[in-house]
């Protein structure tokens, strides 16, 4: 997390140095290990390829739709709680509505008769449900693992996905990824870590929020292994966008720019220099250089499903 002064949303962000028992340093060590597996899952690095058919995307999209309806009801009902109301950004945050319309694009106007739960997405709202009721402090941890994702590695998925299926380039079945109420992804995050900061916590609830972040990856894990399941059952229909996934290519990343991205992220200083020349060799690689990039370099563990 960086320091330095930034104003969001009408709030202005004051500096701070650092502890490692401030939460948001807690929170990162502490789920950066599973955080990984999240990342490794067979489901995301397929979705990282662009091998991914629709249907298995429309049915992420029904398992998100019930996660943040589910954390955004819990949210409303503790707004007011003191460790969590200094983190309530409806306008800025929610997205459940916004899921709603990708649902509808995807689905049509009776879409509600048509998704249910998975089991594994039913366990993740329960859990929810069961924190907002019981541990409402807790709810910081949900918070934390869902939105901060969908500002950093969430918006590298938006662009995969709108390539690999081949999504209207004006954002329909993609809004979940659009937050028209923040103008600077980068500034809100560390305003919103900030925050968690200075919530006045003890050291044991602040262990026990880390264990509850360990604990949502764990249950975001489960919906991944599920659509893999699902997905082995489904006709792949891979599609090419102009761009072909690194797979068919032998893993030649001078032919895949978003290849070399990742890998670079990964910490390959070796392919730096390749993810350059590979990029502005794409016709819209000068376009897209520092966007994927910053993006690929901060890649979170969902997002999407």
């Amino acid at each position: 997390m960086e320091t330095g002064a930034s104003t969001v949303s009408g709030y202005e962000e004051k500096d701070e140095d650092l502890r490692p028992e401030d939460l948001s340093e807690m929170l990162g060590a502490g789920t950066r290990e599973i955080h990984e597996k999240a990342e490794n899952t067979q489901f995301v690095k397929d979705f990282l390829r662009g091998n991914i058919c629709k249907e298995l995307f429309k049915l992420g999209v029904v398992a998100l739709y019930y996660t943040y309806t589910a954390l955004e009801e819990e949210i409303e009902r503790n707004k007011e709680h003191p460790n969590f109301a200094p983190l309530y950004f409806p306008a800025e945050l929610h997205r459940h509505e916004a899921l709603a319309r990708d649902i509808e694009f995807f689905y049509g106007p009776e879409w509600k008769s048509q998704i249910s739960y998975s089991e594994a997405t039913k366990q993740y709202v329960e859990r929810i449900h069961q924190v907002g009721q019981e541990d409402p402090v807790l709810l910081v941890a949900h918070a934390y693992t869902r939105y901060m994702g969908d500002l950093s590695g969430g918006q590298v998925l938006k662009k995969v996905a709108q390539r690999a299926l081949k999504l209207p380039p004006t954002g329909e079945g993609l809004e979940f990824y659009h937050f028209e109420g923040i103008h600077s992804p980068k500034a809100f995050k560390q305003l919103y870590r900030s925050r968690m900061n200075e919530l006045e916590l003890d050291v044991e609830t602040k262990k026990r929020l880390v264990a509850e972040a360990v604990k949502a990856f764990h249950l975001n894990i489960k919906v991944f292994e599920e659509l893999d399941d699902i997905g082995k059952n489904i006709p792949r229909e891979v599609s090419d966008a102009g761009m072909s996934h690194h797979g068919a290519m032998g893993g030649d990343i001078n032919k895949c720019p978003y290849y070399a991205a990742k890998m670079a992220a990964s910490g390959g200083t070796a392919y730096v220099g390749q993810l350059v020349l590979a990029v502005l060799r794409h016709p819209t690689g000068q376009v897209l250089f520092a966007t994927w990039f910053a993006a690929l370099a901060g890649l979170a563990a969902w997002y999407l499903m």
